[in-house]
């Protein structure tokens, strides 16, 4: 296992070693291509000042990413940052030509800054050319960055659960209303009198009865999109996903492992609600996304002295209640109520901090689930208010850049 362990750690190293030598070409490569960008010098000519006064170029609104510029200018190109200022994140001086001008990511977004924007717009534009060009060539230093972060917890989840939730709810409320108008004109038909003496009946409660399982069915497929995400969010709380390799194995894994990361299933009703929510998942979700064949053939039917039989037997299909099989109709006002059931036990007890949290919009930072910051403020309601009020202004004030 030592030996093992020891060749392991030696290919690492050696795959390090190449890449750092490959990065040090390549910071050859990228500071020939955006020449003559270069570092400040004591020689640069830099009006008195200037630091203070400089202005903000139209140009230099089209520099890429201010992310991906601090990671070429300081990163690997090593050249300096002043560092932060009031509204002001990173600040690199650089040398065009032997004249003054600043990389900067203010507040309202990063920008090439000169001591006259005006008259020095055309040296602006090269430099944004220049930074364009070598952005471009440093795009395996930036891979590799992202690469490293990933095996650390040096990292932001995003959070989505609003807008995906929202979805959910308006598929939910649209499904209400229709189903509550095709009960009320459950009687109504309408007698149209055609030409030639033709009569006909229009029954609205089919099409309204229609339109609502259609309703339902957007439902549960967005009730699944938001779980995968908030079960994903849940584990990171309760420090079962602490990395950024753990989030994406988490995110690539199967619905049923995400629900176990997020709920103890050793618990009774969970276990229930998670033996129904698979059957939903497989008998009604994954049935429809699989263009209404599923995966065991149930839209087939095979050819005997009967007529057409159904190729799933009526004995294979379980005690469920929520099946399609044999046409596309289903009780969708028992699915409902039950996904209706499932989110309220799912935001109660334990995960109700997590609740407080995920309905914040805050992202999750995965240094927080590793050193344990979550999981202390999971242990109570009044501990995660304080950890979202003290997180909620951490970020305002690095909107604002109020350093």
């Amino acid at each position: 296992m030592a030996r093992k362990f020891l060749l392991g750690f030696k290919s690492a190293m050696a795959k390090t070693y190449q890449f750092l030598n490959d990065v040090a070409d390549l910071k050859d490569k990228v500071l020939k291509a955006i020449s003559p960008i270069a570092p400040i010098t004591d020689q640069t000519k830099a009006e008195d000042k200037f630091l203070f006064n400089a202005q903000r170029t139209d140009t230099g609104r089209s520099l890429p990413e201010y992310y991906l510029c601090y990671f070429l200018l300081v990163e690997l190109l090593g050249f300096k940052n002043l560092g932060q200022f009031e509204k002001i994140s990173w600040s690199v001086p650089i040398d065009f030509n032997g004249v003054a001008f600043l990389i900067e990511h203010r507040k309202f977004g990063v920008g090439v800054f000169a001591h006259d924007a005006k008259s020095q717009e055309c040296e602006a534009k090269e430099i944004v050319k220049r930074i364009h060009k070598g952005v471009k060539l440093a795009r395996p230093y930036f891979e590799w960055l992202a690469q490293e972060a990933a095996k650390e917890s040096k990292l932001n989840v995003k959070n989505h659960h609003r807008r995906l939730f929202e979805k959910l709810q308006y598929f939910l409320e649209r499904y209400r209303e229709l189903s509550r108008e095709a009960k009320e004109r459950a009687e109504e038909r309408i007698i149209t009198k055609h030409e030639g003496g033709n009569t006909s009946i229009h029954m609205p409660n089919f099409e309204l009865r229609r339109n609502a399982e259609w309703l339902a069915l957007s439902a549960i497929d967005s009730f699944f999109s938001w779980t995968e995400h908030v079960f994903t969010h849940c584990a990171t709380l309760n420090g079962r996903a602490v990395t950024g390799e753990d989030v994406a194995d988490l995110a690539d894994n199967e619905w049923a492992n995400k629900f176990k990361a997020a709920i103890d299933i050793n618990k009774r009703t969970a276990k229930e609600f998670y033996d129904q929510l698979v059957v939903v998942k497989r008998q009604l979700r994954n049935y429809m996304a699989h263009g209404a064949f599923g995966k065991n053939s149930e839209a087939c039917s095979f050819h005997s002295g009967a007529g057409a039989v159904p190729l799933l037997l009526p004995h294979q299909k379980g005690t469920s209640r929520f099946s399609f099989y044999g046409d596309l109709g289903f009780n969708e006002e028992d699915v409902i109520a039950f996904i209706e059931r499932f989110i309220l036990f799912f935001w109660a007890e334990e995960r109700e901090p997590a609740k407080l949290y995920i309905e914040s919009d805050l992202p999750l930072i995965l240094t927080m689930a590793k050193d344990g910051s979550y999981a202390s403020a999971m242990k109570s309601v009044d501990e995660m208010e304080q950890l979202v009020e003290h997180l909620s202004w951490e970020f305002d004030r690095a909107a604002n850049m109020d350093w």
